[in-house]
């Protein structure tokens, strides 16, 4: 039986993607900061589901995610669906360092952690984050997500050149959805909004085809596209904004 480790498993798109893997017989250990969450999953399943508390800005985060992958009889896959973003205009210093704690020091914190358990197990493995499509450019309405985002895309490429160095064998799924319909979002007016099912069942297709970037949908690959062709000194000058 395949094992797969969600972080963030408790809400939203990685909910939706932990309800597939546990309808399609993986064996299955979720992490979340919501005890009561977690707790409907594993009964889903419980002979295949496990769960811990996991807060990943925590410094005992890593050691917590060990325990979870020893209870869970290994780990074939990590997902890491954790993250927070946010738009701040006005340039909130606490919204930045929040969004920094978690989309960077908790995402290295864990990723660094499911890596370096792969690289000791000496079987190779799979690492599959949810970035996004803000990482493409610095938007102005959210300058601490999208630059986070940008690092996300960043470390994982290191991650993959380091494997092939070392020929470990471990292989990354960088997935960058557009805007879905989430708690993370429900306070913007997003436009070209998808359902976080919807996106689960491409990650689960992405992930297991071992993918290496994967954005969801295709308009947000024409959006992308567009993007990159616009010249820096253009695009600083232009008013993007998400609501």
């Amino acid at each position: 039986m395949k094992k797969i480790i969600i972080v963030g498993g408790t809400s939203g798109i990685g909910r939706e993607t932990a309800l597939l893997y546990i309808n399609t017989n993986w064996q299955v250990g979720i992490a979340g900061r919501r005890a009561e969450l977690l707790e409907e999953l594993r009964l889903l399943a419980p002979d295949r589901v496990c769960t811990r508390v996991i807060d990943i800005c925590t410094p005992q985060a890593g050691e917590q995610l060990k325990e979870l992958i020893r209870e869970n009889g290994g780990m074939d896959v990590y997902f890491h669906s954790s993250g927070i973003g946010f738009q701040n205009p006005e340039l909130d210093i606490q919204t930045e360092l929040n969004t920094t704690g978690t989309n960077v020091e908790g995402f290295t914190r864990m990723v660094t952690t499911a890596f370096n358990y792969f690289k000791e197990q000496k079987q190779g493995g799979h690492i599959a984050v949810i970035s996004s499509i803000a990482g493409t450019k610095g938007l102005g309405a959210a300058p601490s997500y999208s630059a986070t985002k940008r690092y996300q895309n960043t470390y994982i490429q290191a991650l993959s050149q380091l494997s092939h160095m070392k020929h470990l064998g471990i292989t990354f799924t960088d997935i960058r959805p557009g805007f879905v319909d989430t708690a993370l979002i429900k306070n913007s007016n997003f436009p070209l909004l998808m359902k976080p099912e919807k996106v689960a069942r491409t990650i689960y297709h992405a992930v297991n085809n071992h993918k290496r970037i994967v954005t969801i949908d295709w308009k947000y690959r024409m959006l992308v596209a567009a993007w990159r062709l616009i010249p820096r000194f253009i695009w600083e000058r232009m008013p993007v904004s998400k609501s």
